[in-house]
């Protein structure tokens, strides 16, 4: 089975590894890390990830305007992103049934086991 490739954006750098050993540890993932949201483009360009999972509030650039940079981008366009953020409860999330204006967001933390639902979820819908 080819790996999924999930590209995290997220200004922690700790998060970020959490994230990326958990879902290399799952075995089922290639994941690339980008902690500068500024860079966060070219890095999806040159990976081209089947899913973006996407910090809301960073420096420099926010996860709207990464996401506005993607959509406008014609090898990105389609990618699915989840948005996740400390700043919104599970319970939020839950309430919403995942989705806030139509894009898919996780609160952290959240476990390995939501992620990769979530995850599992957005790529099921481009098939």
């Amino acid at each position: 089975m080819k790996k999924r490739k999930v590209l995290v954006i997220d200004d922690e750098r700790g998060f970020t590894k959490m994230v990326k050993l958990n879902l290399e540890a799952a075995g089922d993932y290639e994941v690339k890390i980008q902690n500068n949201p500024l860079d966060a483009l070219q890095t999806a360009i040159e990976f081209i990830p089947d899913v973006i999972l996407l910090d809301i509030i960073m420096p420099d650039l926010e996860g709207p305007d990464v996401v506005y940079q993607f959509k406008n981008n014609d090898l990105l366009k389609d990618v699915p992103v989840i948005f996740i953020t400390a700043n919104i409860t599970k319970e939020e999330v839950d309430a919403q049934e995942g989705y806030i204006g139509g894009h898919a967001f996780l609160a952290k933390p959240g476990t390995i086991e939501e992620l990769i639902a979530c995850i599992e979820k957005q790529i099921k819908h481009l098939q």
